[in-house]
């Protein structure tokens, strides 16, 4: 079992299901709604932990019951929280729309007290994140407090993984503290300017993340699957229909950065980190739908 360290924030996700988004000033009927955990840095320790490795999570919580939810919902999967809780502030909340017909989605986030995370935070847990096998960080909280976890790792000799979600402009030299850096195709053209349709223009983008000084760029493209610097695209999988995708992506770094702590090699990894999707986008929701590791497998040994 290997030990990832994750720095990022939970938000509760209030989920909208309808057939179609409502036009501005307009009122529709939806079809369904859901109240459950999410967050990136959240989803992404759940998957982490079901799929087995020993998962920590850095963020900061209100003194709320969304920040109750949060402590339940780690500790059901097994991840151990290292948070601050904010009496002053909230536990952040999503609007999360998911169109019926596709389970495509659209998502709005305002973090609350993990607003509040800084770069002394990161740095009064050095020795946690130095303690670590990977640390994994994405851009919910401040970006000051996600290139400290990355430096703070690098010094240590930990490695980086950085989701760069959602999309925003870098410090100069952030991406050359990163091992690993996993955009989705709307991501990965806010960092390079590629716009990435094909498995060429993928690897277009990823040699440009490697100019950028990143050692391993991997491009996550929703169904076509996974591109690895080096390799190629990997192939998509699924267990089954799909229901809904809005935490594929989380599902697959949180699987990809377990397998690199129990000391795959990054194909392996990044296969694990695409059975890990593939199951979650068969079921509701973010957290809930993160997969045992069992399951996973069950998938590779299918699939692969």
């Amino acid at each position: 079992m290997g030990k990832v360290v994750i720095l990022g924030v939970f938000v509760a996700d209030t989920s909208y299901r309808a057939d179609r988004m409502p036009r501005m000033g307009e009122t529709i009927l939806g079809n369904s709604f859901a109240l459950g955990p999410g967050g990136k840095g959240s989803n992404q320790a759940v998957a982490c932990a079901r799929v087995g490795a020993e998962t920590h999570m850095i963020s900061k919580l209100g003194q709320d019951d969304f920040g109750k939810l949060a402590l339940e919902t780690w500790a059901e999967a097994g991840v151990t929280p290292h948070v601050d809780e904010v009496a002053d502030s909230y536990t952040g909340a999503a609007y999360i729309f998911v169109e019926e017909a596709t389970g495509d989605n659209a998502i709005i986030i305002a973090p609350g007290a993990a607003a509040l995370i800084e770069p002394a935070d990161i740095e009064a847990r050095a020795d946690l994140i130095g303690s670590g096998d990977v640390f994994v960080t994405q851009l919910e909280q401040p970006m000051p407090a996600a290139l400290c976890g990355l430096k703070v790792a690098r010094e240590a000799g930990v490695t980086t993984i950085l989701n760069p979600a959602p999309a925003a402009e870098l410090p100069e030299g952030m991406l050359a503290l990163c091992d690993y850096v996993t955009p989705n195709e709307t991501e990965c053209e806010a960092l390079t300017g590629v716009k990435v349709e094909s498995e060429a223009d993928a690897a277009r983008a990823a040699e440009a993340l490697g100019a950028l000084g990143v050692k391993t760029p991997i491009i996550t493209m929703g169904a076509r699957g996974v591109y690895l610097y080096g390799h190629g695209l990997v192939p998509a999988m699924t267990a089954g229909e799909v229901v809904e995708t809005t935490g594929a992506g989380d599902a697959f770094n949180g699987g990809f950065a377990a397998a690199l702590a129990e000391g795959c090699d990054a194909l392996r990894a990044v296969q694990i980190g695409c059975a890990t999707a593939g199951v979650s986008v068969t079921r509701a929701g973010t957290a809930p739908s993160m997969p045992t590791r069992a399951e996973v497998d069950a998938l590779l040994a299918a699939q692969t």
